[in-house]
């Protein structure tokens, strides 16, 4: 067994005993020999020496030349692998890596071992744990070693294995660093591994890795992301603990998590965030203002977007091209398509350019209003000024033409797309199959799919909401039913849209029954019912003439705290209450109604 002495004043080296127990002496004259060929790479005169050996013996013995250049038994092994290809033993790189660290050339470590990750075989965490404490008996060089392989890991994508080795850290004592933590908790997070990222952040906290802002700020991210946003504040408690302070990334963090998946006051929750943050002492940026202005638009609230925008303005902060199109998606979004192109001269006025974006939000503006003429006239300009349209653009004009129902235009701006060697993708077909399905076209359609999967695209929900719809308006909703199991077996999840499809062909085919087998399947599967789906319900079993079932499923959704919409008012209106039937609803309606 060869062990490394713990650090000293000299560089410890590998004890001078074979595994064989015979003893190895070295001449100093041919030490000096073999590191003179190999620092100056001559090869060719090497070649002969190392014959009566292999390469891995001769590696052994550079391991055992005294005080003998690391840099040198690193080029040798470079060399012996590309030009020998040899295949080196995890021992013989953990060797190297020690000799490398106790010289402390990191640079050439993190070299080697991204070398020894990609090297081609499947890497053993244990067996990599097993040698270091093999070879080496200095905690603190092994600990930097495996420090240095986790990160390697994860630079090189090979985050399953580099999480094993974190879990495997603590059992043979390597202390890690957040310089390879957090590297793997950003990936955890970027992979969706939440669950592991919750694991790895309290064995951190255990094994008293020191965190820092970026570990801290990089988990709150990933606890947002799964909208764990609870969870997320109760980060900050552990930055108070551990005296770090919270930065404007963190907030904006947070603020972006309530606007993507705070629920119902989300807004309200986002301006708690900003108001905490100026508390603080932080000053909003304009990736704050964006996030929040953003979240406003979407929120239906533009009026809200644009006093922030003023806000903004007035605090000496440029705002951006993301600022103005987020502002003008929410005008266009609500059919203000005049407001939408004012700011649109504010912000060229501004000396900020137009780009794909807003383009495409216009044209999107003028499909969702009918008004496909305005939006060719937008994308001839576009071409004019000699910008070149993307996928999106060509998607939204083309989604444009079908749903004013001019189906031919949509045709020749699709050739035109592909003139212009701009390939489709599955939402520009999910257009035009949409289309045809809708004319009654099932042949086109079914040629359009056709085309898709042979260009290597493959149907996604959409698509299949899209035939599935078409076919529940035919009548072949039975059908339509077997392409659920075809979804599953692809990897796609059913929406509340897909089973709302379904449950309405069912109950246009005055089958409420089936249709409730529907709905069963669809909370099987872990989706609640909407207020979409009883509506559906309830006008079915009113049409009917079966109130009381109708009344029944009126009162459950009720009792799951769905909100009524009109659509529910009117069906009560019209489908019982002036037929003479009265439900029973406890007083539910009414006070929602107020």
């Amino acid at each position: 067994m060869y062990r490394l002495r713990r650090l000293s004043s000299q560089p410890p080296r590998f004890l001078h005993t074979l595994s064989t127990g015979s003893s190895f002496i070295v001449d100093s004259d041919f030490q000096s020999q073999i590191s003179s060929l190999i620092s100056g790479q001559k090869w060719s005169q090497l070649k002969p020496i190392i014959k009566s050996s292999t390469p891995a013996d001769f590696l052994h013995k550079l391991f055992h030349f005294d005080n003998f250049n690391s840099d040198c038994t690193l080029s040798f092994f470079k060399w012996s692998q590309h030009e020998l290809q040899v295949a080196y033993s995890v021992e013989n790189y953990v060797k190297l890596l020690i000799l490398l660290a106790n010289d402390k050339k990191f640079p050439k470590m993190r070299s080697l071992l991204h070398i020894f990750v990609n090297h081609g075989e499947t890497i053993s965490v244990s067996s990599f744990c097993h040698s270091l404490q093999s070879v080496s008996d200095n905690s603190c060089a092994n600990s930097v070693v495996f420090d240095m392989l986790i990160l390697a890991l994860v630079n090189n994508k090979k985050i399953d294995i580099a999480f094993e080795g974190f879990k495997r850290a603590g059992d043979y004592g390597f202390k890690l660093s957040v310089v390879s933590c957090n590297p793997m908790l950003a990936a955890l997070v970027h992979t969706d591994r939440l669950g592991n990222l919750e694991f790895a952040y309290k064995e951190m906290i255990r094994r008293r890795i020191q965190l820092n802002l970026f570990t801290f700020n990089i988990v709150i991210n990933g606890l947002c992301k799964a909208g764990r946003l609870n969870k997320a504040k109760d980060i900050l408690e552990d930055m108070n603990v551990y005296g770090v302070a919270p930065s404007v990334v963190t907030y904006n963090t947070l603020i972006d998590g309530y606007c993507k998946r705070g629920g119902g006051g989300r807004m309200h929750k986002c301006d708690a965030q900003l108001k905490e943050m100026v508390e603080k002492g932080l000053s909003p940026n304009v990736i704050t203002y964006n996030i929040l202005i953003n979240g406003f638009s979407k929120d239906d609230n533009v009026a809200a977007g644009i006093r922030l925008l003023k806000q903004m303005k007035e605090q000496g902060l440029k705002p951006s091209v993301i600022t103005y199109n987020s502002l003008i998606n929410g005008l266009c979004t609500v059919g203000k398509i005049d407001e939408a192109m004012g700011l649109r001269n504010d912000m060229l006025e501004m000396g900020l350019e137009q780009n794909l974006v807003t383009y495409s939000t216009f044209i999107n503006g003028f499909s969702k209003q009918k008004m496909a003429r305005e939006a060719r006239e937008l994308f001839d300009c576009i071409l004019r000024e000699g910008v070149a349209p993307n996928v999106l653009m060509f998607s939204t004009l083309i989604n444009a033409y079908c749903s004013a129902g001019e189906l031919d235009e949509a045709v020749a701006v699709f050739n035109l797309m592909l003139d212009n060697k701009v390939y489709p993708n599955v939402s520009t077909y999910n257009c035009l199959i949409g289309a045809y399905y809708r004319d009654g076209n099932m042949e086109e359609a079914h040629k359009l799919l056709c085309e898709m999967e042979e260009a290597g695209l493959k149907a996604d929900l959409v698509t299949y909401n899209i035939k599935m719809d078409a076919m529940c308006k035919r009548g072949e909703t039975r059908k339509a039913v077997r392409f659920l199991d075809e979804m599953f077996e692809k990897g796609l999840n059913p929406s509340h849209i897909t089973y709302n499809i379904l449950i309405s062909g069912y109950c246009k085919q005055r089958n409420p029954e089936a249709a409730l087998t529907v709905k069963k399947k669809m909370e099987k599967e872990g989706k609640r019912a909407n207020v979409v789906t009883y509506n559906l319900l309830i006008k079915a079993f009113c049409e009917s003439r079966k109130l009381e079932e109708a009344n029944r499923y009126l009162n459950e959704m009720l009792e799951k705290g769905l909100v009524p919409n009109q659509t529910t008012y009117n069906l009560i209106k019209e489908e019982m209450m002036e037929k003479g039937f009265v439900p029973d609803i406890d007083g539910h309606i009414y006070n929602n109604s107020a």
